[in-house]
């Protein structure tokens, strides 16, 4: 796999001209920006949904400029049912992103057997260059890689497109 330096997210959707998809496919995450939300969810059951907070801005302002040069900002979820704790939150918070402007849907991960699906999650830009998100076995963010490998790049692509034709649109996703 060739290796490039790794862009900041800001770079990375910036230089997106058309689309940019994002494959999420664990039912847990542990990553240090979250824990203190995640677990002031836990304990009170609340959510920070404001995306002009400072928790979220730099994401939203990031997805709106993204979003308003045309670029199409896709993210889907594959997820364990009963889901987790930290799917449960995640969902919760959730409406920012829509709200920015991310398409967001949810797939049950039973309906994902028979899709071919890379071994990490990732973003895809412009169906061409990726970027693997790698995590510890706790969750916890690890180095990420940035590829433009053609084959990995038509499989994240046509992973993305099946579990895209399937998923559940946010706003119609059910947490049990």
């Amino acid at each position: 796999m060739r290796q490039k330096q790794l862009p900041s997210f800001a770079e990375l959707l910036d230089s997106a001209q058309h689309t940019a998809v994002h494959l999420e496919m664990r039912d847990s995450y542990g990553v240090a920006a979250e824990a203190e939300a995640f677990t002031r969810w836990k304990e009170t059951g609340e959510v920070d949904t404001d995306p002009e907070s400072a928790y979220w801005l730099p994401w939203t302002e990031l997805i709106r400029r993204t979003v308003g040069r045309g670029v199409q900002v896709r993210r889907a979820r594959i997820v364990s049912e009963p889901v987790s704790d930290y799917i449960r939150y995640e969902h919760a918070g959730t409406i920012v992103n829509v709200t920015a402007g991310e398409q967001v849907r949810w797939l049950p991960r039973r309906q994902a057997s028979d899709i071919a699906l890379p071994g990490n999650d990732f973003w895809l830009i412009d169906e061409r260059l990726i970027r693997w998100n790698h995590f510890t076995g706790e969750g916890a963010s690890a180095p990420g890689e940035i590829s433009e490998d053609e084959a990995a790049a038509q499989l994240c692509a046509a992973a993305f497109e099946a579990v895209w034709a399937r998923a559940i649109p946010h706003d119609d996703y059910k947490i049990h």
